[in-house]
């Protein structure tokens, strides 16, 4: 299920970013390319965030970014970056950064079955560091792949 929103066209990868705003706008540009969420989104997603929406660092060096469906949500949608150097959420050090989600979820249960995959994925030690290992589209589709088949 996790490769259905999570492909070549959704994993990316960047270095030396400006910070994690710049890591939100590249986070979300699938997102938005492919019509799952509009503009309104993305900034709703900022203003969270600088309004002290660190509780999107999951631990591990990852956070979930999202908003309310009603901000711009056209459907259910999920992209992945991977960021060298890490940046600092909310430019706190306490938050660092390496491996950005972005879930739009269009309604409050479409989403679910993805988030609990991604969830089992990501509690797993050993599929969580190959994942955050990732330096390519190709290496990150394996270990999803493999999480799907556990």
């Amino acid at each position: 299920m996790l490769t259905t929103h999570l492909n070549d066209d959704t994993l990316l990868f960047a270095e030396n970013l400006g910070g994690w705003r710049e890591a939100i706008e590249l986070v979300s540009t699938p997102l938005l390319e492919s019509g799952s969420i509009s503009r309104d989104y993305v900034d709703a997603m900022l203003e969270s965030i600088a309004d002290g929406g660190t509780y999107i660092d999951l631990g591990y060096g990852i956070a979930l970014a999202h908003a309310r469906p009603e901000r711009g949500v056209m459907k259910t949608g999920l992209a992945a970056l991977w960021v060298r150097p890490e940046v600092l959420l909310n430019d706190e050090a306490e938050h660092p950064i390496s491996f950005f989600v972005c879930l739009a979820a269009a309604d409050s249960t479409s989403h679910l079955e993805t988030m609990a995959e991604l969830g089992a994925l990501l509690s797993d030690d050993e599929t969580r560091d190959a994942l955050l290992a990732a330096t390519n589209a190709a290496d990150a589709l394996a270990v999803l792949k493999s999480g799907e088949s556990k």
